[in-house]
């Protein structure tokens, strides 16, 4: 049996509810840096497509394969670096982003390759202001630079020392092309990689070695105005020049000896040792045994990072490193250790790609369709408080008030989830929401039609209201845990759009049970008990009838009770 409506408190249920409230709002208002608004989707609020066209190393078209495992590589990187509202597909040999609002310099930095690589350094020189061949170097001397100390154990970088060069542009350093890049043939391309990543490079005939190295450095041009026909496509069995120190060095290297694919993680850190940024790495076992064995054997030599053909960082090895645990130093900024530490994190490319196209998207249409899916909205919602105030009444009053509420806390929410995690409202989440408008009021109309049948019996509306939430609230849980579950399954198994609509769809559900526990049961226990003859006229609840017929059905149920014996 139901408890009597005596033992509810309705006034702090309200008073938790009005704390929840202020407190939501308390954080949309005081907290972040943005408008207290959602953020929208490009459908909305307009934004940029980028179109990356890829570039296969041999010429030939890219298969499909590496298209797709580049799609979903770039769409991992979406999600872990916070671009919201992104679209990621596939055109042909193209991938196409697009971007809502302002962010279409991060669509253009998703398409990095974050080739990364390992390469024991040969030795190295600074690039003069106007290139030149220069004298060959020693062959097979590694750089003489000293020894520092550095926050990773047993490596060490130092800013200073352009030996070991301890400097590299962060992330995926693309270079741009110049006016005449469109005219290079392929067989110039072939014969700048030929140059670059000769075998002659390390061939144990010093006169080889020596002319190989004096063309390849004399080839590679380290301005970062040159195109370089070689970014994300080093051959990792060849030795190779490469650039690094922000342009300011030239590297020759070793063939790789570990695969950048040996990450196991990767994540940014400030190292107060030595106040700067750092890109801290795990290796995954078997990248552990290599890194390990390798810095076992080459103590006081360097090792070049070398991430799309460019040296991010060559430090000098102090120490064996057997923990799989090391660091990469570059005179990083924050943004860009982060950066970097997110491209490693979530994979490299199977292609290099290049931004053929970068196009302004307007948010007219989604606007067009977003006033007339707000008018549907407002004509259902109108017509909702209609029959409610036609059939209910004071308790149709509830109803509408009860909807502003879960209106209000469900904007709150989503203006916090677009700070936090990143949510963008589309069209096919404001869909989401206008149908839940309908779950929310047939919480309400469970409800109140309990109530009915519980009057119905005879009972007044004081004795009803426990009875009938009672037995109401299982039907509620019920028909709002097969929305929620619907929603959830709908949300794992969808893509695109159809996830926003699926996520608006099961916040308001679970936001409905808050304000129909929190506000509206409360509010009708209030009102149940109130001494205010206008509030307890059944007529003023919309009651009149139901309460009448209850009356007549009790006044003809027999009298309970010991039955009169006749005497004989």
């Amino acid at each position: 049996m139901a408890a009597p409506a005596g033992h509810l408190r309705p006034g702090r249920y309200l008073a938790f509810f009005a704390l929840i409230l202020v407190a939501l709002y308390a954080l949309v208002f005081f907290t972040g840096s943005g408008k207290p608004t959602p953020k929208l989707g490009i459908d909305l609020q307009g934004g940029t497509r980028v179109t990356l066209t890829a570039r296969n190393p041999d010429g030939g078209d890219p298969p499909r394969e590496s298209l797709e495992q580049a799609r979903s590589i770039i769409e991992r990187r979406v999600n872990g670096i916070g671009v919201s509202g992104t679209e990621v597909v596939l055109d042909g040999s193209n991938v196409v982003i697009t971007v809502p609002g302002e962010q279409g310099d991060q669509a253009k930095a998703l398409g990095k390759t974050a080739k990364l690589g390992f390469r024991k350094v040969v030795t190295s020189q600074p690039v003069t202001p106007v290139p030149q061949p220069s004298a060959p170097p020693a062959s097979g001397t590694p750089s003489s630079a000293p020894p520092t100390s550095s926050g990773a154990p047993g490596v060490s970088a130092p800013p200073s020392s352009p030996a070991n060069g301890g400097g590299g542009a962060v992330g995926a350093p693309q270079q741009q092309p110049d006016e005449n890049a469109d005219e290079k043939t392929k067989r110039e391309i072939e014969e700048a990689r030929s140059l670059r990543q000769n075998p002659d490079l390390l061939s144990t005939d010093q006169a080889k070695q020596a002319a190989a190295a004096e063309k390849a450095f004399a080839a590679l041009n380290c301005d970062p105005k040159v195109s370089d026909p070689l970014v994300g496509n080093d051959l990792t069995d060849k030795p190779l020049v490469a650039c690094g120190d922000k342009n300011t060095m030239k590297y020759l290297l070793e063939p790789e000896f570990l695969p950048g694919t040996q990450i196991s993680d990767a994540s940014s850190a400030y190292d107060t040792q030595n106040s700067q940024w750092v890109v801290n790495l795990n290796f995954k076992s078997e990248g552990s045994q290599i890194w390990g064995d390798f810095t076992s054997k080459n103590t006081q030599k360097q090792a070049a990072f070398v991430l799309d053909t460019q040296v991010v960082s060559a430090p000098t090895i102090q120490s064996a490193i057997l923990g799989g645990q090391t660091q990469i130093t570059g005179r990083f900024s924050q943004t860009e250790a982060k950066d970097l530490a997110d491209v490693l994190k979530y994979g490299s490319l199977p292609l290099s790609f290049e931004s053929s196209d970068a196009t302004t998207v307007s948010a007219t249409l989604g606007l067009a369709s977003l006033q007339a899916g707000l008018i549907a909205g407002g004509i259902g919602l109108l017509a909702v408080f209609i029959y409610c105030m036609f059939y209910y009444r004071l308790l149709g009053l509830l109803t509408i008030l009860s909807l502003g509420l879960s209106f209000a806390i469900v904007y709150g929410v989503l203006v916090l989830l677009g700070r936090w995690i990143g949510y963008t409202l589309d069209l096919a989440g404001v869909a989401g929401l206008i149908i839940a408008i309908g779950i929310t009021a047939d919480s309400f109309v469970i409800y109140f039609e309990r109530l009915k049948d519980e009057i119905r019996e005879g009972r007044t509306f004081r004795s009803a209201v426990p009875r009938g939430w009672s037995r109401a609230q299982r039907t509620i849980l019920a028909a709002d845990a097969v929305s929620f579950l619907a929603a959830a399954v709908l949300y794992l198994l969808a893509v695109g759009d159809v996830k926003g609509f699926a996520f608006t769809l099961g916040m308001s559900t679970v936001l409905d049970l808050v304000v129909v526990y929190l506000v509206t049961h409360p509010l009708v226990a209030m009102i149940s008990r109130s001494k205010s003859k206008f509030l307890s006229n059944p007529k003023n609840l919309g009651l009149g009838a139901v309460q009448q017929l209850g009356s007549e059905r009790k006044a003809a149920r027999p009298a309970t009770g010991r039955p009169n014996v006749k005497e004989a």
